[in-house]
């Protein structure tokens, strides 16, 4: 039987924003195809999106591989005969300051944030031409700024960033779409490692290092991962159809904030703020 409606693959689909955005997309009626390297939790992500009705197939793969990421898109096209959006989730935030940093360290980290979306985007393209299709990058407000530490994590977010725009550019007069989401910390199992740093540093509780990190943004919290999927499936869909070459932040305003304007704030307004 021929699959009716639209497909994506998402990359990193088990857990985090990729679980989300699964499970949005499906909930919009795309067929969904889960690639991760981990079985157990897409089974679990499939299992939840038949649960509610709409169909999803786990794929196992290595996409920062050319095995990994052809595997990715033909389990795709097998399951549901055609291919709409691609949605490249996945990544490590593995990193360290450059004069620390191993060459091992820092080619395993642009392999994968930034290798694997090129391999999935060049396995893709001959099927999103053929769709009309539109490719959704995530990568993040690092690949603007610089954090401590962070050398490989924050260079290979800002190169997906510009392989965003070389995709829209190269690709747009074919029918293609490629945009790029930034977002700023979020609740996630990779964003609960991050924090759980900052907690033992100030030797408070996760939840607390979360405010620490976002007292200063506009909206004073971390973003849910339902928040970002919402914004993948805008911009998969044809509500974008005159959207491409953006890299757009989902960060609840935080890079609007020149960070050394907050002493004007006045300190009273941060003390009470501090002691919330």
């Amino acid at each position: 039987m021929v699959y009716e409606g639209r497909s994506a693959l998402v990359s990193g689909a088990g857990t985090g924003i990729g679980r989300a955005s699964a499970i949005r997309l499906a909930r919009d009626g795309y067929g969904v195809t889960l690639v991760g390297r981990r079985p157990g939790p897409l089974s679990d992500v499939a299992a939840e999106i038949a649960a509610g009705g709409g169909r999803a197939v786990p794929v196992p793969a290595d996409v920062a591989t050319v095995d990994g990421s052809e595997k990715a898109v033909n389990g795709a096209l097998g399951a549901f005969g055609r291919l709409d959006a691609l949605v490249c989730n996945h990544g490590v935030g593995a990193s360290t300051a450059v004069g620390d940093e191993t060459l091992e360290g820092w080619e395993s980290t642009m392999r994968i944030n930034l290798t694997g979306p090129f391999l999935l985007a060049r396995a893709a393209l001959p099927h999103l031409i053929e769709t009309r299709g539109a490719i959704v990058n995530i990568s993040s407000t690092s690949g603007w700024f610089a954090g401590p530490g962070w050398a490989s994590y924050c260079t290979s977010k800002a190169g997906l960033i510009t392989l965003t725009r070389c995709l829209a550019n190269d690709y747009g007069p074919q029918g293609v779409r490629a945009n790029c989401i930034c977002p700023g910390w979020v609740r996630t199992p990779m964003g609960d490692e991050d924090m759980s740093a900052v907690a033992d540093a100030w030797g408070a509780s996760v939840d607390d290092a979360y405010w620490l990190c976002n007292r200063d943004t506009p909206l004073r919290r971390p973003a849910e991962p339902e928040e970002i999927a919402d914004v993948v499936v805008f911009l998969a869909g044809p509500q974008s159809r005159y959207v491409t070459g953006a890299a757009i932040p989902v960060d609840g305003g935080a890079t609007a904030v020149d960070a050394s304007s907050t002493p004007f704030h006045g300190p009273e307004e941060r003390l009470r703020e501090l002691l919330r």
